[in-house]
């Protein structure tokens, strides 16, 4: 679709995360509100580098895309299981945590049958002319609104010692695609922590003996720990938590924030257990060639003639160890990056005094406090409510509250049993 130049839209939203997507699907049915999403892709993709076999969410399937701000909706993930033919199968299964494919596979389907979104669109200058905000793309169509939510979400983070390395390394963004060549290698080194490096390294153990590859996992972390699951924890993830964290000074929020990542980017248990339980089968033979290795951070690789020397501090020992490997993957995560884009509308946006943007409580980010809403990109202000999905449908009820002028979807003020603040 091209878009329509004589058209003033409420709001323009860019990206097509699961966050935004959310947000189409909420505001598919409301009359009032026009709106239009913008994204590079030429399809909805998330995080197809990690498909693998098993793989699934760290939360239930009540996490979907609208379900927690409205259970009828027909873009439910129960719905889509329905249409798919696949309830009753889901219902006998007795998990509620979808595989992760089946979840991107969810997001297409719904994608799919919006029709505010306009794929393979990139949004090149965002300016702010007479009262809107008009959005320019390479394609050369224009977009105006009201009101923007930015949904660009977060990049794939390379340590500073990797940063314009050479060779074949990868992060665990493109492992699946690159697993064929990977272990064909006579050694591999696996960098990072969390969920998707415990996937990758469970992943590469069951095949050490048909490969004959050796194996690292390297962790500036303690200890390889569990993602924190019960359920008082849980209600962290709740607006009064976010009253309570979002009015702490900015440095203890910083803090915090640092404190807090095993509350959302731990490993799950049953996942640790099984690695465990896998090394314990596989040494049965005799010694199995693989390191687990913590308290390592990576201070600096080079690459010569198709091989790695990784150089790593062991922080509480303060010793520096060096490692040689031929294949490199990087676990390390995600990180924010303000997109290029909005370069022209800096000074209606508000900052931080560490630089990043000053989230208000109503997720806006420009000086109005009701024209620019940011999606994600927001532990320092609100916690680790900020990426998870189920807090998702919240947040897009709060946004489509501010951006209606009245609550079209409940809006829950409290759900927690513990008091935070005093």
């Amino acid at each position: 679709m091209t878009a329509r130049p004589d058209t003033t839209y409420d709001f323009v939203g860019i990206g097509l995360g699961p966050f935004n997507l959310g947000l189409a699907c909420l505001t598919e049915p409301i009359a009032e509100l026009d709106g239009v999403f913008l994204e590079s892709k030429p399809d909805f993709e998330w995080h197809a580098g990690m498909f693998l076999d098993g793989a699934h969410l760290q939360t239930p399937f009540l996490s979907d895309l609208v379900t927690l701000a409205d259970p009828t909706s027909p873009y439910s993930f129960l719905n889509y299981l329905k249409e798919k033919g696949r309830l009753y199968s889901f219902y006998i299964r007795e998990n509620f945590y979808p595989l992760r494919v089946e979840y991107d596979d969810y997001c297409r389907w719904a994608a799919n049958r919006l029709s505010s979104v306009r794929f393979s669109t990139t949004v090149e200058q965002v300016t702010y002319e007479s009262e809107l905000y008009v959005v320019r793309t390479t394609g050369g169509d224009v977009y105006r609104a009201r009101k923007l939510v930015l949904g660009t979400g977060t990049q794939p983070y390379h340590p500073a010692a990797v940063r314009g390395l050479g060779g074949d390394f990868i992060h665990n963004s493109r492992y699946v695609q690159h697993r064929s060549e990977l272990v064909k290698k006579e050694s591999i080194t696996l960098v990072g922590s969390g969920q998707s490096a415990a996937e990758i390294y469970h992943d590469l153990l069951s095949e050490i003996d048909v490969h004959g590859y050796r194996l690292n996992w390297v962790t500036r972390s303690p200890r390889f720990f569990p993602l924190e699951y019960t359920k008082l924890t849980l209600e962290m993830t709740s607006p009064e938590y976010i009253d309570y964290f979002r009015a702490l000074p900015e440095a203890t929020r910083y803090r915090l924030a640092a404190q807090q990542k095993g509350l959302f980017k731990g490993i799950d248990g049953e996942l640790i257990n099984a690695i465990f339980d896998l090394l314990y089968q596989k040494n049965l033979g005799g010694p199995v060639p693989t390191r687990l290795l913590t308290n390592s951070s990576l201070n600096s690789a080079r690459h010569d003639n198709g091989s790695y020397t990784l150089g790593f501090r062991q922080e509480e020992q303060e010793t520096d160890f060096e490692l040689t490997t031929d294949g490199l993957v990087l676990a390390t995560g995600y990180a924010y990056t303000e997109p290029a884009f909005l370069a022209p509308i800096r000074d209606r946006l508000v900052y931080d005094g560490h630089g990043n943007f000053d989230i208000a409580r109503n997720y806006a980010i420009d000086t109005t406090g009701r024209g620019v809403f940011l999606q994600n990109a927001g532990v320092h202000t609100h916690s680790v409510t900020s990426p998870d999905l189920g807090m998702g449908a919240y947040r897009n009820s709060s946004i489509i509250a501010e951006l209606l002028g009245r609550e079209y979807y409940p809006v829950e003020k409290t759900i927690a049993f513990q008091e935070f603040a005093i």
